[in-house]
């Protein structure tokens, strides 16, 4: 990944606390080095396991451990996950996104997991997949088996960590990116704003991804989206400003990486959303469901990405320079 290695915190504070307006303008001239700016990553998400997860994470709806009412189901069947990807596709998405609730997979699972990646690589979307902890032999298997990208969100920074999640710890998740990294995997890495951090913590997090040997590939910015019976379901919401600002700090930390508009798109006005996007957001969920919570209908970001004037991205696309905007994004920094 291009870009600075080895921000410090102070470094990335002062960017995230920049006016807004310089903010925003730093941010989209740094996208627009990287990336067309009327471009985004339309992504599908499916729950091939939903509930019954053992770990405590305080967001969840799936942990055992939250008092949570979901059920626990088991495993899909490959035919219903490819059938779907299938659907995914014709509604325009170009990645598809597996995830299931586990603290890690069993290895008597990985056949039907490779089969699911097998069976969506052959439609020619991009795949993912977020599964939990993984041991080296199971990522050898889904590398084996054509995985583009693997997500594990380290969720918030280091310190805020233990108040959130107490079932794993912050260094055994960047244990995770690694073994996923050093196989070829990418790796998708973000993070959850608005469960009771402070700005540091924001910023924090962001810092973490950025340093990491490679920046993520794709970067999930979630903004909570509070579940009934888990131990946030009453958190204060975050300023809408402030998680523009941190969609942008997200931006300038990872030049070429995809930044994902993720989680609480539902509860965003579209003049929120449009400002995510000229902050440097360049990917979303589409469908109604992200697993267990609300997202958009597939017609609602039809009707936004007209009147924004924005296209969907094609598959397999990195982050790249964009035709006469090497140009502009020059001019403009020499400029300030």
């Amino acid at each position: 990944m291009a870009g600075q290695q080895n921000w410090t915190v102070e470094e990335a504070r002062e960017i995230y606390n920049k006016p807004l307006m310089h903010l925003l303008y730093e941010a989209q001239t740094v996208h627009r080095a990287h990336f067309d700016p009327n471009q985004v990553q339309r992504s599908k998400l499916l729950s091939i396991k939903t509930g019954g997860c053992a770990e405590d994470c305080a967001y969840c709806s799936q942990s055992a451990r939250n008092g949570s009412k979901l059920p626990a189901s088991k495993l899909i069947e490959v035919e219903r996950v490819i059938a779907q990807a299938k659907k995914a596709k014709e509604g325009g998405a170009t990645r598809y996104c597996m995830g299931a609730a586990w603290s890690s997979p069993k290895d008597r699972d990985m056949d039907v997991l490779t089969a699911m990646v097998e069976g969506v690589k052959e439609l020619g979307m991009e795949t993912c997949m977020t599964l939990g902890m993984l041991e080296d032999n199971q990522v050898s298997r889904l590398k084996d088996a054509g995985l583009d990208y693997y997500n594990h969100n380290i969720d918030t920074s280091e310190r805020y960590y233990k108040e959130i999640i107490t079932t794993r710890s912050f260094d055994e998740r960047l244990a995770t990116l690694t073994r996923v990294r050093e196989a070829g995997i990418k790796v998708c890495s973000g993070g959850i704003v608005g469960m009771g951090e402070q700005m540091m913590d924001r910023v924090e997090m962001l810092v973490t991804l950025a340093n990491l040997p490679e920046a993520p590939d794709s970067v999930p910015v979630n903004m909570l989206m509070p579940q009934p019976d888990t131990p946030l379901a009453n958190v204060e919401k975050l300023d809408p400003i402030e998680f523009v600002r941190t969609v942008a700090l997200a931006r300038i930390l990872m030049p070429t990486s995809h930044v994902r508009l993720s989680a609480g798109r539902t509860d965003m006005s579209d003049e929120l959303q449009a400002m995510c996007f000229f902050a440097g957001a360049n990917s979303i969920f589409v469908g109604d469901t992200l697993l267990t919570a609300d997202n958009p209908e597939e017609d609602k970001d039809a009707i936004l990405f007209a009147k924004l004037g924005l296209e969907t991205m094609e598959a397999f696309t990195e982050g790249r320079i964009c035709k006469n905007e090497a140009a502009d994004a020059a001019a403009a920094t020499a400029a300030e």
